[in-house]
């Protein structure tokens, strides 16, 4: 038995009618290694769609000539698909094996009857993406594929169910649930044998269960075992167990399987909030899409796992996947860094957000994909929730609200031991009752970008609605369905749900960013209120210009002009570097004692901004070094939440001392003059120093620098090395006033995935080896093609070049 990456030996191609084919038209097949995403590299274009970053949509062929022994004929054959974007069609030998039409669920295709054993087989798949997302999708088989063989008496796909129903200090009750399947001609009976191993590899359990299945199918073995002194799974310190799989048919093994799990308890009531282990948890929550930036949407593992890493470092223990289930790989990497889950299932019911989206197959594949994200959850102890939807429109309906019912039901009826939430936009869901009071406060051309639009010119009067009678009636079935009632901009009923609603439990589980301060004050103060997910934790390709300035001599509205890629709202830019927002963040989460200086680009300082009050954010960053004239004008903003006052000083003198929060909480801002030198904050309480931060500006030569996040790689397909290059002085200073182009080059045993930066209105591709970089900074990803030494060479034109060596060792285990 086996379950090995299919990633690798493939080509991919523009799919082309069997027309084209005969006139010899067809085009170049290109070879790739899985995942991949097939729309990063094309050409983007003002005639595409805003929200898919102007990239084009298409029809995408995968191809792959694989062997198949002679021995193969008396085993299961199966190909895993960790998900296909989008309207997969596998075909096996020509010949049509299964398809998908969401582009989000894995799934599994049996290849029996269409192999021909003791001769090479093709495997193609083919994929279409076409106006059918709000932001970027990317498009084809963007997430990992494996081979399994088995006997034909197996563990069933996705068949072990790890729970832990019963735990206190002295042991764990963990039963394992086991479907076994007999794919043979006559009835057989096999030993499940279950070992449990701690952190270390101590075994700490073991069990057995005999289970007798006739042919042709199947059977669940239950194992219940006692782990003593458990150690618990939570966000700072996530413990996991693993559990092996034997099925054991006389003296031989013929399956086998290892599931890593962890042992954690769930409580929830509005006295208490969320309680794990029992102990009250505030979520502080990121919404995510689930591109990876320059990478597109390609779900490389590493990939995945460096997004964990970064939003946890940036203070974050929860995200929200927006809007559709995470990959395999990012709920392994928030279980091994201790990150909290709520997976979500659809952003589209019934009713169409885009014109050719998923609601065209909703109502046919609903259940099966709602099966297809529990099945992957369920032994992720990261996993705490289950989103059922965002913004549905059928939410303010009864009539919709029914399918809310059937949603929720379903996923109980697959996991009852986790909570179900629904992130629900109160003016979405009553929206045909408000379309005139818009009209009446929305000048003309602000409302291009629609639903989207109105939110981000007018959040204050969508806050007034969402706590409106009109709301609190229309959306009283869709909350009642839910264990936590899941909150899209919507903070103004935190407080008055209280009284209304004594026993709902709320989740602001989309919110603006710059409202962060006020909305955790009254999280803090609202036991019912467990958490806030912002909008967004990581910037993201499509929607592109959301979170942008916007100022009065500026076009407003949604989306941004083509060159734009990015949204621009993330806490963390595209290439994982935190922005200003995420160190406000920081402060408010009360993770932070030292201030934080952000400086507005000085080239704004006399147009006007528009207050939103939406996703946008100063546009400043963290940096006292200007392609400015000495005593050219300039704004600089303090974080502080260890103060009442804030001092500004340059090279020691001082310019001013403010007030804290006289505009935002923990926020002061100075107007003064640039000059050259060290900035420094100080803040005070009561007149005591509390806290100081510094800035220096760049002095003397520029210099390129370029650092590996991890010099030794795993020589697979899920490994990768971030290469982040930077313009600083020799003093170490971040050079953010000249931005250089920069190339990269890679020999040896590894390849150039991408190189880029974080630059929201970029019109350089990704892929071409050459990139300039933005406000002193681009990044290179490199992936291992075999083990061996990678050679990777940074240059810059005038600029010493950097040279990196990395190892990339086969795999130990």
């Amino acid at each position: 038995m086996s379950r090995d990456s299919f990633n690798t030996g493939w080509t991919v191609r523009p799919k082309g009618s069997i027309f084209t084919q005969l006139a010899g038209s067809t085009a170049e097949a290109v070879p790739v290694t899985l995942p991949h995403d097939a729309i990063i590299t094309l050409e983007r274009g003002a005639e595409h769609k805003a929200g898919q970053a102007y990239f084009p949509g298409g029809v995408f062929e995968y191809s792959k000539t694989f062997e198949v022994p002679e021995e193969w004929r008396t085993k299961r054959v199966s190909l895993e698909f960790g998900a296909v974007y989008r309207d997969a069609v596998v075909f096996v030998n020509n010949v049509a094996a299964g398809q998908r039409p969401y582009g989000y669920s894995s799934f599994l295709i049996d290849l029996n009857p269409y192999l021909r054993y003791g001769e090479p087989n093709v495997v193609r798949v083919e994929a279409r993406s076409h106006e059918d997302s709000r932001w970027y999708t990317g498009g084809g088989i963007f997430r990992d594929t494996r081979l399994i063989v088995t006997e034909l008496v197996h563990v069933a796909w996705r068949g072990v169910r790890i729970t832990t129903p019963d735990v206190d200090a002295e042991r764990a009750v963990v039963e394992v649930a086991v479907e076994v399947r007999n794919d043979g001609l006559s009835t057989e009976t096999v030993d499940v044998e279950v070992e449990i191993v701690d952190g270390s590899g101590v075994v700490v359990a073991r069990g057995s269960a005999p289970v007798t299945t006739r042919a042709g199918n199947a059977a669940t073995a239950r194992v219940r075992t006692y782990v003593g002194e458990p150690r618990l799974w939570n966000v700072d310190d996530p413990q996991l167990y693993a559990a092996t799989v034997r099925l054991r048919s006389a003296d031989a093994v013929v399956d086998d399987q290892q599931i890593k799990f962890g042992v954690r308890t769930l409580r929830l009531d509005p006295v208490h909030g969320l309680r794990i282990n029992g102990e009250t948890v505030k979520l502080r929550g990121a919404c995510v899409h689930h591109d990876n930036g320059i990478l597109g949407a390609a779900a490389i593992g590493r990939a995945e796992e460096r997004k964990v890493e970064l939003l946890k470092t940036a203070g974050f223990n929860a995200i929200r996947s927006s809007h559709n289930p995470l990959s395999e790989s990012m709920l392994d990497a928030c279980d091994r860094v201790g990150m909290l889950v709520i997976d979500e299932t659809f952003d589209v019911w019934t009713d169409s957000k885009s014109s050719f989206d998923y609601s065209l197959a909703f109502q046919e594949w609903w259940e099966r994909d709602v099966e297809a994200m529990v099945l992957k959850d369920i032994n992720h102890p990261s996993v705490i929730f289950y989103s059922i939807g965002n913004e549905i429109p059928e939410t303010g309906n009864p009539l919709g609200s029914e399918w809310g019912r059937r949603l929720a039901e379903k996923v109980r009826a697959l996991d009852p031991l986790r909570f179900v939430t629904n992130g629900i936009n109160g003016f979405v869901a009553t929206i045909d009752d408000f379309v005139d009071e818009f009209r009446r406060v929305t000048a003309p051309g602000e409302q291009d970008g629609g639903v989207n639009d109105v939110m981000a010119t007018h959040a204050d009067l969508q806050n007034q609605i969402a706590r409106s009678s009109v709301v609190t009636e229309r959306t009283a079935e869709s909350f009642a369905v839910l264990d936590v009632a899941g909150m899209n901009y919507a903070d103004a009923r935190y407080t008055p749900d209280r009284e209304l609603f004594p026993n709902r439990i709320i989740v602001g589980s989309e919110t603006f960013p710059p409202r962060i301060a006020d909305n955790w004050a009254l999280i803090l103060d609202s036991p019912h209120v467990i958490g806030d997910f912002t909008w967004t934790g990581l910037d993201y390709l499509g929607e592109v210009g959301v979170g942008r300035a916007v100022y009065t001599d500026s076009t407003a509205g949604f989306a941004a002009p083509f060159p734009w890629i990015a949204a621009w709202c993330g806490d963390l830019d595209l290439t994982g570097y935190r922005r200003p927002a995420s160190y406000y963040r920081e402060i408010v989460f009360g993770l932070r004692a030292e201030p934080y200086i952000a400086v507005q680009r000085p080239e704004n300082f006399h147009r006007t901004p528009k207050v939103t009050g939406g996703w946008a954010w100063s546009d400043s960053i963290g940096s006292w070094t200007w392609p400015v004239e000495s005593g050219a004008p300039i704004r600089v903003e303090v974080y502080s939440g260890g103060g009442d006052e804030v001092e500004l000083r340059l090279d020691g003198k001082t310019l001013a001392r403010r007030t804290v929060g006289e505009g935002m909480p923990l926020v002061t801002v100075f107007e003064t003059e640039y000059r050259p030198g060290e900035l420094t904050a100080i803040a005070y309480r009561n007149g005591s120093e509390t806290g100081r931060a510094a800035l220096r500006s760049a002095v003397g030569e520029t210099t390129l620098t370029a650092s590996a996040d991890r010099d030794r790689l795993v020589a697979d397909d899920a490994d990768l090395a971030f290469i982040s290059i930077e313009l600083r002085d020799t003093a170490g200073t971040l050079v953010t006033s000249e931005d250089r182009q920069v190339a990269v080059s890679v020999e040896g045993a590894g390849g150039l995935q991408a190189l880029g930066s974080a630059r929201p209105d970029n019109g350089e591709r990704y892929d071409t080896g050459e990139h300039t970089t933005f406000d002193g900074r681009a990044l290179a990803v490199v992936r291992p093609t075999g083990a061996g030494a990678i050679t990777v060479t940074v240059t810059a034109d005038g600029l010493e070049a950097v040279v990196l060596i990395l190892t990339a060792e086969e795999r130990s285990d």
